[in-house]
């Protein structure tokens, strides 16, 4: 026969687009509108109620950005209209000028304040009853759509400077019926449809499903689709009813809404993206007992709770039933790179804790699609959560490799393994369209072992999540010859299938890191540096908190500090702590750092103030066990110091988590040789050159040079990558690099060598210090930035020859190339770390640790041109300056310190990082002495926390890692009453028998995280 098929499928386009979609909705009516634009920030749905609203009409410009405009819509569907001739519903057009997530929204409540549904782009519409009058108020918000190319600067991602400008024009607000034949018709086309193109030119099927859309189109009129409709329906039945191969690849669908917990909108606008989207959920179930969905966030969860209860109730109700599924048993999908190791474990700690006093529910798996690559101490911290899943999807953005894997075992640094799963659909909003399905089975990299993968669907960002039409398009594939099967279902049924037929999965050993988004490490450094000092506040608030509640009877602050928690967590979220939000988000996230620091800062004051003054209540231990030494002669208590020590070593003295009375050590001060400066301490001798920089740095211990050349050098780079401006840093930034060796002055200042210099619009200037008995060099840079897509870096070449470097996790640390052999190698040209890296020979090396920088790169070069050997070249990237989304990234006043210790190991790096973020504190005092609470006789085993449990029990709960990679014989020794202790998950359950009051003995492997409780 003649090959007609492109005329065939350009007549069923234009029939598609022409006639079919305008025939879903019969009859249409008007309604009445009047709208009440609130002033300012968005109010309650009684506020807005009580309000008088005046009429407003289609075409009406309306929304300043980030405004919210009320509309009441009133009005009562024609007499003689019936169920029978379709389901009635009102439709709103917001003005809508592009697709979901990225555009206005709005929520419809009933006249007594409760949820109906949300409305977006492709989900306008809210359904009614057959008779009843409309009377439903509307919340629009107008959200400036802010997509763009994701490099151009706006002005529109700050309240400052948006403007007050109407970013819509209001369309037809009315009444319609939708036609429910023609409407399955149009999902029998677009199904169908989507699947032809899918399928090989030569495979028979395509011409099947080809020739029954013709015949489809022979027997439907244009003209009276709504009266022809069965027929064409009719017509297609067969080819709908051709059952999928055996070997079909099994697609489990998952519905799903992924809302960014800030983005290129502010928190606040999160929580409302919630309501609407979760509204617009439960409404689907309630109508489709099939569906599924499957939802992340705890906080996503408690900021519904609080503010729609009766949507929260009708949601836990789905939840009871199995439908409405708590995924991932996190408090936010974090970014899982730069939080540190306890708040790590504390997204599980918060997140499953609410899952389990909401719900009943104990998530079996973590839930992260969309982070920036994910720690290697993820396995061992998602494990020792409870849970066994990990799911992904980020990795196929990867830039240069891809991952060669879609289910396997993950093992991360301590040979903990996750079955790991990432969707082949390569993306976490699909609408099961032709496309995606075939996606879906083409990407699957387990093809022979294996026959399934994870779905998720939904329209998300505010876009409504899963609709009708999805569902439609589910039911439809459920077994369709020439596609893969579709089965809506849940997360953890995918899982425990997917486990179960794979024998022996593949193992990926370490890191997944994302070869893309690297610049994530260091925009928005005042974001990063708030959320370093929370997290060692924090842990500082903890300990002193519970040791002065078991020494003196001080009133532990739980729920404070859970709040206090929660805002840290959300605030690491994956597009808030890597910089990659709008300038209002980031601006919040300064406020409440700020916040978080006023309030943990009196906690500790308050702790110590009863601990160094030995008060004593109901449960205080002064008296019965001298835990806290008094000072013999009272009346000098007012002259009398205290040193506090919250890092888990000894230092100066002061036993690690204690305090005692020490005398201050004398500073050490830079003497001059010539234009240079030297600072020496008898453990440490720098010289610093008269252009301020590192020429020299010696440890007495070894002797030996630990530079190869200048170091504490200023690097000035372009930075403008391709794409994705806040997020990248591309390769080819390092071909264009400025040495920043102009020097204004060095001079010499107190105890410290100040160098200062300019460059373009910005100044820097350092003080390099030694203390007294340290073993290293400290570096403090205060920089005024005014650059403009420039990236600075601080660089220390170092006379070692490492092929790997080691960088700071989570409860332990991961060894990274510094070559680039392969092509995996090469894409980790900028790394994170946390507090230090190392870098190192057998017998030496030099750790580099810092109080909030974590983007890096670690090269090697050679030392002497006229020589083979290498060394090792450690770059800090200090400061970036992105236009988008916030064109004012990184600009004005930060203080960033450093230091540098030779002669170092992996233990010391570790030590030199706790040194570097937690300052001692000195306290005024009657006591000579606050004995720790615990201690460890193994060096390599870190006390990460110490608090009282989560359940308020007064129960002591100690958190500890192996740090250095090596097996660790450790004695656990409790200095406080107590009646048993017992070894527990992140969450605080018993995971062994308890033991009796004595010390605990522990054998860890490397980098081994225990907790134990202590029961008082």
């Amino acid at each position: 026969m003649h090959d007609d098929r492109r005329l065939t499928e350009e007549r069923l386009d234009r029939f598609t687009r022409e006639f079919l979609n305008g025939a879903v909705y019969s009859h249409s009516a008007t309604v009445t509108v009047t709208a009440w634009p609130a002033p300012g920030e968005p109010v309650p749905f009684a506020e807005a109620a009580a309000q008088a609203f005046t009429p407003v009409s289609a075409g009406t410009p309306w929304g300043a950005p980030w405004s919210t405009l009320w509309l009441h819509v009133t009005g009562a569907p024609p007499s003689d209209w019936t169920d029978a001739d379709g389901a009635l519903e009102l439709r709103v057009e917001l003005g809508f000028t592009g697709g979901p997530g990225f555009n206005a929204e709005g929520l419809a409540y009933r006249a007594d304040g409760t949820v109906v549904k949300g409305i977006s782009p492709f989900n306008a519409y809210v359904p009614l009853s057959p008779g009843e009058p409309v009377d439903l108020y509307i919340e629009c918000a107008a959200n400036p759509d802010l997509g763009g190319d994701f490099v151009s600067p706006t002005h529109l991602g700050d309240r400052e400077t948006a403007g007050d400008g109407p970013l819509y024009r209001l369309g037809t607000i009315d009444l319609a019926l939708r036609d429910r034949t023609v409407w399955e018709l149009q999902q029998d086309v677009w199904t169908l449809h989507g699947l032809m193109h899918e399928l090989p030119f030569d495979l028979p099927r395509r011409h099947e499903v080809l020739r029954a859309l013709e015949r489809m189109l022979d027997v439907v009129d244009p003209h009276d689709i709504a009266a022809t409709a069965s027929a064409g329906r009719a017509a297609l039945a067969p080819a709908l009813a051709s059952p999928a191969a055996a070997s079909a690849h099994r697609i489990t669908a998952v519905g799903h809404a992924h809302i960014d917990s800030a983005w290129l909108w502010p928190v606040r606008e999160t929580a409302r993206k919630c309501a609407r989207t979760f509204a617009n959920v439960v409404d689907l179930m309630d109508r489709d007992p099939s569906f599924r969905f499957a939802c992340s966030s705890a906080q996503q969860f408690a900021w519904v709770r609080d503010r729609h209860p009766e949507l929260f109730a009708r949601i836990k109700d789905h939840v009871a039933a199995g439908r409405f599924v708590p995924v991932g048993g996190m408090w936010v999908e974090a970014d899982t790179n730069m939080p540190g190791g306890e708040a790590m474990a504390r997204q599980f700690v918060a997140g499953k804790r609410f899952f389990l006093h909401e719900f009943g529910i104990d998530t079996p798996e973590a839930w992260l699609p969309d982070s920036f690559g994910y720690s290697a101490a993820m396995p061992q911290i998602v494990a020792e959560a409870g849970s066994r899943y990990f799911l992904t999807q980020k990795l196929s953005w990867n830039q240069t490799n891809r991952m060669p894997h879609s289910s396997f075992l993950w093992e991360g640094i301590d040979g903990t393994a996750l079955f790991t799963h990432f969707p082949p659909v390569d993306k976490y909003n699909s609408d099961l369209s032709g496309a995606d399905l075939a996606r879906a089975q083409k990407n699957y990299k387990e093809q022979g072992v294996g026959t399934r993968s994870l779905v998720p669907f939904g329209w998300g960002d505010g876009g409504g999540g899963p609709t009708r039409e999805m569902l439609a398009a589910a039911a439809r594939t459920a077994s369709l010859d020439g596609s893969p099967t579709v089965t809506v279902g849940t997360p953890v049924e995918f899982f425990d299938a997917a486990a179960a037929e794979l024998d022996h999965p593949a193992r990926w050993s370490g890191e997944l890191y994302l070869e893309f988004h690297r610049g994530t490490y260091t925009s928005q450094a005042n974001t990063k540096q708030g959320n370093r000092r929370s997290e060692h506040l924090l842990r500082e608030a903890e300990l002193w908190a519970a040791t002065a509640a078991v020494r003196t009877g001080f009133a532990y602050p739980l729920e404070e500090l859970e709040e206090i928690w929660h805002l840290v967590l959300l605030q690491q979220f994956h597009d808030i702590l890597p910089g990659s939000s709008i300038a209002w988000v980031h601006k919040d996230a300064e406020h409440n750092y700020a916040a978080v620091a006023k309030r943990l800062e009196r906690i500790i004051d308050g702790a110590l103030a009863a601990l160094a003054n030995g008060s004593t209540s109901a449960g205080g231990g002064v008296a019965r066990n001298r835990l806290i030494a008094p000072v013999e002669d009272s009346s000098a208590a007012a002259s009398h110091s205290l040193v506090f020590n919250a890092a888990p070593h000894a230092r100066d003295g002061v036993p690690a988590l204690g305090a005692t009375a020490i005398q201050t050590a004398p500073a050490i001060c830079p003497t001059a040789e010539g234009t240079a400066f030297r600072l020496d301490n008898g453990v440490v001798s720098a010289l610093i050159d008269a252009r301020g920089l590192l020429v020299s740095v010696v440890d007495a211990a070894s002797g030996r040079e630990a530079m190869a050349g200048p170091g504490n050098l200023l690097q000035l780079h372009r930075d403008i990558p391709n794409h994705w401006e806040a997020w990248d840093i591309d390769s080819f930034y390092r071909r264009d690099v400025t040495d920043l060796d102009a020097v204004e002055s060095v001079t010499s200042d107190g105890d410290a060598v100040v160098v200062r210099r300019t460059f373009g619009d910005s100044s820097i200037t350092q003080r390099i210090s030694l203390r007294a008995g340290s073993p290293a060099l400290d570096i403090v840079c205060e920089i005024d930035w005014h650059e403009r897509q420039k990236l600075l870096k601080l660089a220390f070449p170092f006379d070692v020859q490492a092929d790997r470097s080691a960088s700071e996790i989570q409860f332990g640390h991961v060894f990274r190339p510094t070559h680039a052999n392969t092509s995996w190698d090469a894409a980790k040209f900028e790394i994170c770390a946390h507090r230090w890296v190392y870098v190192g020979e057998p017998d030496y090396g030099v750790a580099v640790a810092n109080d909030s920088t974590y983007g890096h790169d670690i090269t090697r070069r050679t030392v002497d041109p006229g020589m083979p050997a290498t060394g090792t070249v450690v770059r800090l990237s200090l400061l970036r300056a992105p236009r988008y989304p916030d064109p004012e990234t990184d600009q004005g006043f930060h203080r960033l310190a450093i230091s540098v210790r030779p002669g170092a190991t992996i233990g010391d790096a570790v030590e030199e990082g706790y040194r570097r973020n937690l300052a001692p504190r000195t306290v005024a005092g009657s006591v000579t002495s606050v004995a720790p609470l615990v201690t460890v006789d193994h060096p390599a085993v870190i006390v990460e926390a110490v608090k009282l449990a989560e359940d308020g029990s007064g129960d002591v709960v100690v958190r500890l890692y192996e740090s250095r990679g090596t097996r660790a014989d450790a004695t656990i020794h409790a200095d406080f009453p107590y009646q048993s202790v017992v070894r527990t998950d992140l969450l605080e359950r018993p995971v062994a028998d308890p033991e009796s009051a004595g010390d605990v003995r522990l054998i860890l492997r490397p980098f081994k995280i225990v907790t134990l409780r202590y029961r008082r």
